[in-house]
């Protein structure tokens, strides 16, 4: 009864979050396995507020780069949709509408209304000619292209591109992510200061890479059991 209860009320936050940050957020590789990584390891250089604590009150978002209504939209659906699998706190949702020079995963605290955005690399099957935006997506092997859809955060481990977490595929459309060890690690390619002389961030192998000085404040906002919602809208 009381796990009926915390659904109820998880249900009711999340619809009653989606109200109010639909009306604040305006419109402006192939990797080997290896052991798993211990809690150590994986200790985040800053661990970012929790949801609820009151030495840390909710700010309103003041971003200009923040998710546009119709695909927060989108991802909210896809969170109730897959929510008897995930926690449902945090997520992050993947913005591939915009370049690959623009903050475009962003972290939505569900409870708050905060967010935090990041850049991220798309795949380069789905940006053959480096142009810095995605033109296509897909689930197949051996495409090196991003898929699209709800991922479901797992377990990290340390492979060919060091700490590293796996990601379970959700939707018929990314179903084949663990299978093609899409993950989310961290490249040079997408540090920052790549932007400086190249304009555009290098891509992956259909995995979300992102900076080295990001990943861990990428593995502390996220943790395991939580949604990513990527697309291009």
């Amino acid at each position: 009864m009381s796990d009926m209860r915390e659904t109820a009320r998880d249900r009711r936050a999340v619809v009653k979050n989606g109200l109010v940050l639909g009306s604040l957020l305006a419109i402006p590789g192939a990797v080997s396995a290896a052991q798993k990584l211990t809690s150590r390891d994986l200790k985040p250089l800053s661990q970012p507020p929790l949801p609820g604590r009151a030495s840390v009150p909710a700010q309103p978002l003041i971003s200009s780069r923040v998710v546009r209504p119709e695909l927060l939209k989108r991802a909210l659906a896809s969170l109730d949709r897959h929510g008897a699998r995930t926690k449902r706190d945090r997520m992050a949702i993947v913005d591939f509408s915009a370049a690959s020079s623009q903050p475009r995963f962003h972290f939505v605290d569900l409870a708050s209304g905060r967010s935090t955005s990041l850049l991220v690399s798309h795949g380069s099957g789905s940006d053959p000619a480096h142009t810095g935006h995605l033109q296509r997506f897909s689930n197949a092997f051996g495409s090196n292209a991003s898929s699209e859809g709800a991922f479901l955060t797992s377990d990290y481990y340390h492979g060919k591109h060091g700490k590293s977490q796996r990601l379970i595929g959700l939707d018929p459309t990314n179903n084949n992510a663990l299978g093609r060890a899409i993950v989310i690690h961290a490249a040079w390619y997408a540090n920052k200061d790549i932007l400086k002389t190249r304009g555009v961030l290098g891509r992956s192998q259909g995995c979300f890479a992102v900076g080295e000085r990001e990943l861990e404040q990428v593995f502390a906002r996220l943790g395991e059991g939580r949604m990513i919602y990527a697309t291009k809208v």
